[in-house]
């Protein structure tokens, strides 16, 4: 299996820490492998939302949910 290194916000980080922890996953690993696996169905299920729907909340030039946090893939 393939190896992405990612950075992600603190608070993604630790809500990921608490799910492992109340053993809703085995570990790190199984838990981002399954919820990006979850996100990228429902992307696929509604689509990207369209220009119109995304304007006006002024979280575009903030990065994703209004941080400026970095994601490598």
């Amino acid at each position: 299996m393939p190896k992405v290194e990612i950075t992600i916000p603190e608070h993604l980080e630790m809500q990921i820490a608490q799910m492992v922890e109340r053993g809703e996953f085995v570990n790190r690993e199984e838990a981002i492998e399954d919820l990006l696996s979850t996100g990228i169905k429902a992307y696929k299920t509604s689509g990207p939302m369209d220009e119109e729907e995304g304007a006006g909340t002024g979280l575009e030039d903030d990065g994703m949910m209004g941080h400026d946090d970095e994601y490598v893939f």
